[in-house]
């Protein structure tokens, strides 16, 4: 979706290759860990309070899931796109950890506060749908742009995109 709807290459430049590894990945390896994840917290992490147990949940996940995840995500693509993944960490994976930390505690906090249990992986699905969207944007050299048309028609500054993530 991100090569159509956000890079606009068209069919005939689509990698079709970079979409066999999201696919991959997203139904072999995120798709049964993020199940079987989410199950693990809902039985193990039970508190009196149920914010102090939603609280636990996030953290939990966001230390040692999205962690583990990322690090698992970016060294399967590099060693499937034939680069080596020692490298692919070096360079991309605590920034990437960092940016993930932008949005989903917040997003987890949500998810696990509202939405049933069978439902939570759809829901990390579609907001990943999004941030993927905006990654493939700046991947695409369109970030600068895009930030100065939403600078343009929003209130806050470029300093204030910045600070919020939006931008880079």
């Amino acid at each position: 979706m991100a090569q159509q709807g956000v890079e606009r290459v068209g069919v005939d430049k689509h990698n079709y290759a970079r979409t066999g590894r999201m696919a991959l990945y997203g139904g072999a390896v995120f798709g049964p860990a993020a199940t079987t994840w989410f199950k693990f917290l809902q039985e193990k992490i039970k508190f009196q309070n149920p914010n102090l147990t939603i609280a636990a949940r996030v953290l939990t996940d966001q230390c040692v899931f999205a962690s583990t995840n990322m690090f698992v995500f970016l060294s399967s693509m590099a060693i499937m796109e034939g680069s080596s993944p020692k490298e692919k960490l070096e360079s991309t994976y605590t920034t990437a950890l960092k940016k993930n930390w932008m949005v989903w505690p917040a997003v987890q906090a949500v998810n696990f506060k509202f939405v049933p249990l069978e439902h939570r992986v759809l829901v990390v699905n579609i907001v990943s749908l999004a941030t993927d969207s905006i990654l493939a944007i700046d991947e695409a050299g369109v970030a600068s742009r895009l930030s100065s048309i939403i600078v343009r028609h929003n209130s806050g500054s470029q300093a204030e995109m910045v600070a919020r993530g939006l931008i880079t």
